[in-house]
């Protein structure tokens, strides 16, 4: 059995410690085999890197700390110090183990994923019995069974019986979420309702658990831009630590009267401490800890560059529908000119019979009214108007204004009726026979956190705007109770697009947050793309980072997790280069040995990797799911009723 490279590092280095502590307790017994000992600690400990390092130089023409390290335990063992040779090895070893395991700890979140995806399924053939076949040979239409408890094996849509289903692993939300007959459900959730079929909806390369694992790979495998920088300064600062020590070794024996063992041990110290290990583990570490954070939290980074620019956003703009708001209508005004509300248990049933978001939205409203069941109730959709159904002999109309051959509406009526159309409200009436008998205003809302993480940013100085393509009193009327500095209504695609081009031209840095397809080419062209999880696949493929939950939290989420990561990699480079002089500066004045040189160095490394592990734990930040505004805007609705 093939062991993981973390396993491997972990041997290596506990062989390395076994052979150094008996080659020390072999020197102190006086035997005159304890260098051979002091050779297999180096070798059992140093070997892989060594090799990485020769093939990483041959290959790339690129040098790096590994061949120094090598290079500097072979120095030690020539002037005789077979013991500081071995343990700067094994420190050596030691760090490489713990950035080994920071590594796989951070990639935790994918593997965790990747064991996720059901590997058969139940598929129901058509005299009902089922097979158990491979999830990749399920095709378009067929379709499955899935147990109680059991993992949905591949993205499809739910036939007949509603359940619960625990989608945990897509948007990193606890709560289990109903779905309903017709709803779609991902491949690598559980079913927690009976038993029930579904008809596979995508290929099992497509489905969206599969892009998840896709995404987070890639952003894994792509540096940020301050790890792609040390990564290139690594091969010019090897090559001049090569050339000055030489120089350390030569010119204070030739110049200063030192000795030549003096000379050559200082230029061996010189070779251990001036290693930048601590400086290339400076960034990578952390990064990959962020990365594996944020997916956790469900948001996807497609690379460190993305979630690095986040802590430098200036200006951050919303599509509106579905990002800011619900993306669905609600009723925010219903007023009833008949006495107790006469009609409404005929509106109710004529209204469940639709599917258009406004009636669903009357539905939803009055979810709590015991309503009187009328039986045999036949409705006609009249398309562009509404429906209308005769309750004994009495006709009722449910639609727009123009549903009805009414006079003209009073003056009072009217008054009411604009100003909810002034706000950006939609107005759908209910009328007997001629006459109207309520009018209900419906307005998509705003998100009940949008307002506190609109307001965060605008604390962090970071601009934000609202684009639209709604008119623009639907914009100012959703807009009223946010901290929104600038609203753009009636936009086209092209309208977006341009816009955020002026604003990344403006402010260099910039963001675009939606979930359509006509925002893909508003994505693209930000600084940072963000696309609402629950949005478009065309959103998804283009955006930089995603928001699997459409929680704007995560948002926030997100900019405090990169502002944390710029912090922890500017504590590291800092500390890293502090310590490499200080040890830089010992060694010339001969107040420092290769073993402590050796401690400091390999110290400091893993001092950065602990560091940057500690992105590896959640970040708190006060949510508030029942934000002021939502309760302000939905408030009145108990007063109508």
């Amino acid at each position: 059995m093939k062991l993981s490279k973390e396993k491997q590092a972990a041997l290596s280095t506990v062989f390395c410690f076994l052979f150094m502590i008996t080659g020390l307790l072999l020197e102190k017994s006086g035997s005159s085999i304890y260098p051979i000992s002091f050779v297999l600690a180096i070798i059992s400990g140093g070997a892989k890197q060594t090799k990485e390092g020769i093939l990483d130089t041959w290959k790339n023409k690129h040098l790096n700390v590994d061949l120094l390290m090598a290079l500097a335990a072979v120095g030690a063992c020539i002037i005789g110090n077979w013991f500081e040779g071995a343990m700067l090895t094994f420190i050596f070893c030691l760090s490489g183990a713990l950035e080994e395991y920071a590594t796989n700890k951070s990639k935790k979140e994918i593997s965790n994923l990747i064991n996720m995806q059901p590997e058969t399924a139940l598929k129901l053939m058509e005299d009902g019995k089922t097979i158990e076949i491979p999830v990749s040979e399920l095709k378009l239409k067929d379709h499955v069974l899935v147990p109680k408890g059991s993992s949905i094996p591949i993205d499809g849509i739910l036939l007949a019986r509603d359940s619960s289903i625990d989608e945990a692993a897509i948007s990193g939300e606890s709560i289990p979420v109903e779905k309903q007959a017709g709803a779609e459900v991902f491949g690598g959730t559980i079913n927690l309702g009976e038993v029930f079929t579904m008809e596979v909806s995508k290929k099992s390369d497509d489905t969206l658990l599969a892009k998840i694992v896709r995404l987070v790979d890639e952003a894994q495998n792509t540096p940020s831009q301050t790890a792609s920088f040390i990564d290139k300064i690594e091969n010019i600062y090897v090559k001049i630590v090569l050339i000055i020590v030489p120089l350390m070794i030569f010119i204070p024996y030739l110049f200063l009267d030192w000795s030549w063992n003096e000379s050559f041990y200082r230029g061996m110290v010189l070779l251990v401490v001036a290693s930048p290990c601590a400086l290339v583990a400076s960034a990578t570490p952390a990064t990959l800890a962020a990365i594996s954070t944020g997916a956790k939290d469900g948001v996807l980074f497609k690379g460190g560059i993305y979630l690095e620019n986040i802590a430098d956003l200036k200006a951050i703009a919303f599509d509106k529908t579905g990002t800011l708001t619900k993306g669905v209508p609600a009723v925010t005004d219903a007023l009833f000119l008949t006495e107790n509300r006469d009609g409404l248990d005929i509106l109710l049933a004529m209204e469940q019979q639709s599917t258009h978001p406004l009636a669903q939205a009357i539905v939803s409203f009055y979810k709590d009214h015991n309503e009187k069941i009328i039986e045999d109730l036949v409705v006609h959709n009249i398309v562009g108007f509404g429906m209308e159904t005769v309750v004994e002999g009495i006709t009722w109309r449910v639609g727009k204004q123009s549903f009805s051959d009414e006079e003209p509406l009073k003056p009072e009526l009217i008054q009411q009726v604009e100003k909810l159309h002034s706000e950006g409200k939609t107005v759908i009436y209910l009328f007997k026979e001629k006459e109207i008998a309520a009018y209900f205003g419906l307005l998509d809302l705003p998100k009940p956190e949008a307002k506190n993480v609109l307001e965060y940013f605008k604390n962090e100085g970071i601009h934000t705007t609202m684009i639209t393509g709604d008119h623009l009193k639907t914009a100012q009327a959703v807009a009223a109770d946010l901290p929104i500095d600038e609203i753009h209504a009636d936009c086209l695609p092209e309208d977006k697009t341009a816009l955020i081009k002026q604003q990344k031209e403006k402010y260099k840095v910039n963001a675009m947050v939606g979930d359509g397809i006509n925002d893909a080419p508003a994505l693209a062209n930000a600084t940072i793309g963000v696309a609402m999880g629950e949005g478009t696949d065309v959103a998804m493929d283009v955006a930089d980072m995603v928001l699997m939950k459409n929680d704007l939290e995560k948002l926030q989420m997100s900019h405090l997790l990169s502002k944390k990561l710029k912090r922890i990699v500017t504590q590291n480079i800092i500390f890293s280069a502090a310590v490499i002089l200080l040890l830089i500066l010992s060694n010339l004045f001969q107040v420092i040995s290769l073993p402590l040189g050796v401690i400091g160095h390999e110290g400091s490394t893993i001092l950065v990797i602990l560091n940057g592990l500690r992105l590896l734990k959640t970040i708190p930040f006060p949510t508030s799911k029942d934000s002021s505004s939502h309760e302000q805007m939905t408030g009145k609705l108990i007063e109508n009723r």
